[in-house]
């Protein structure tokens, strides 16, 4: 095949690490020098003037700190640039209007992880079916779970290879996400059909087919308010709420200013444990569902959402205090179960994969119009899964959610298209501003 039928890829490919008590430790404090090495760059970058702010500057500065300050020496020399690396890119994104203002970053609010910039150090090698080896810097061999095939050894070329690696801790424990780099042929244009998708609370994903995406357990309860633990089985739903008791009762044997005792703390973790896994599950679902999608529809089209807008507390304020409000969070935290941000972006790579196309259309009414008689009546969504049109001459009836997905994709066959900017291009929400942050200047 010639190199005009080929494109280079680039994903990502997380694993369970298998570490021992004494390379957790490790691993932990070379994350903390890694957030701690950030808040210096962040302290020595904003308290210069701009003209001495450079490159080369931070670069000296940060070989210092790693010579004089032990505890910094325990994060490798590579990862110590890497940190440099993607602070300098956070304030070109925000300089560019992509991005807030970088800021310190604190020790339980923010996420371990540790970078591994350079492929070479990784030395991946697969030992069976169902494990690997790799090289983690200052910590040596580690094993971890082989779950999908990685261009190691013969499989490995210029064009084909891992060319880097970060190691992230969440409750679950120590994970490592590869950066692989593949040659892959170019797709050709998908000859699916297309569709219409309308993401909702009562429906997770709706289509104008009928196609509808459900997650397998029942999203609501009987009563219908929203059930946070839907991806927990019920002797983990009946764990979680144990445990959630048992921290209910410890908590008040801390006094004020005192550390957490190490069986709170503990009770935590399992707590944090249980959550993770219901958001490993989530996660797995949007995979595998955006998947079989972007594989059977060549065109898909979706809302153009404000997400952010739509979660709003309707709590008002003291003069003008705000309506059902204990219902509106309750929604609020269903779409943000759902996450449908997540599924938009899933489904945007994964057709572009395949060969196929996402495209928005304008949000507004979608749910309130009747897609057989075209008409909007108001009372017609009767709920938040029944519409029933109230013209006279129409009568339709059917789940609200299909409802929109229909009007979703008759928006985009009557060229009802929302054209987006590139990303490079666009100016965010400083928009408004032209003047620079302080550190900036």
């Amino acid at each position: 095949m010639s190199e005009l039928g080929l494109v280079k890829r680039q994903f990502g490919h997380r694993a369970r690490l298998a570490l021992s008590p004494a390379e957790i430790r490790v691993m932990d404090d070379q994350a903390h020098a890694a957030r701690t090495m950030w808040n210096c760059l962040h302290s020595w970058w904003t308290m210069l003037p701009k003209g001495k702010r450079t490159l080369g500057a931070a670069d000296e500065a940060i070989r210092q700190a790693r010579k004089d300050l032990d505890y910094l020496g325990k994060l490798p020399a590579q990862a110590a640039q890497a940190v440099l690396k993607t602070y300098f890119q956070s304030w070109k994104n925000c300089w560019e209007g992509r991005a807030d203002e970088p800021n310190y970053k604190g020790r339980f609010r923010t996420g371990m992880s540790v970078d591994i910039p350079q492929g070479r150090d990784l030395n991946v090698v697969r030992v069976h079916r169902r494990w690997g080896m790799v090289n983690i810097p200052k910590v040596g061999r580690v094993r971890f779970r082989w779950t999908k095939d990685l261009p190691v050894g013969k499989k490995a070329n210029k064009e084909n290879r891992i060319t880097g690696a970060r190691l992230v801790k969440d409750a679950l424990g120590w994970h490592i996400a590869f950066r692989v780099q593949t040659l892959e042929a170019k797709p050709e244009p998908h000859q699916g059909p297309e569709a219409g998708v309308d993401a909702g609370v009562n429906i997770p994903l709706a289509l104008s087919d009928e196609n509808h995406q459900d997650h397998g357990r029942p999203p609501r309860l009987p009563d219908g308010k929203s059930d946070r633990d839907k991806w927990l089985t019920p002797k983990e739903k009946a764990k979680l709420l144990k445990l959630e008791r048992q921290a209910a009762h410890q908590k008040p044997f801390r006094k004020k200013g005192e550390k957490t005792s190490r069986r709170l703390q503990h009770t935590y973790d399992q707590i944090k444990q249980l959550r993770a896994k219901a958001t490993r599950r989530a996660l797995d679902w949007q995979h595998r569902t955006t998947t079989y999608l972007a594989r059977t529809y060549g065109l898909i089209v979706v809302e153009q959402l404000n997400i952010t807008n739509m979660v709003k507390s309707a709590r008002g304020t003291v003069e003008e205090p705000g309506k059902n409000v204990k219902a509106k969070a309750g929604l609020n935290r269903s779409i943000a179960q759902e996450a449908w941000g997540r599924t938009i972006t899933m489904l945007t790579y994964k057709l572009a994969r395949y060969g196929g196309e996402l495209v928005k259309v304008p949000a507004p009414n979608t749910s309130r119009r009747c897609s057989t008689c075209g008409f909007t009546v108001p009372g017609s969504r009767e709920d938040q899964a029944t519409f029933v049109c109230k013209n006279p001459d129409c009568g339709f009836q059917c789940n609200a959610d299909w409802n929109a997905a229909r009007n979703i994709l008759h928006l985009y066959r009557i060229g009802h298209v929302i054209v987006e900017v590139p990303a490079a291009g666009r100016r965010g929400r400083r928009a408004g501003k032209t003047v620079k942050p302080v550190a900036a200047r």
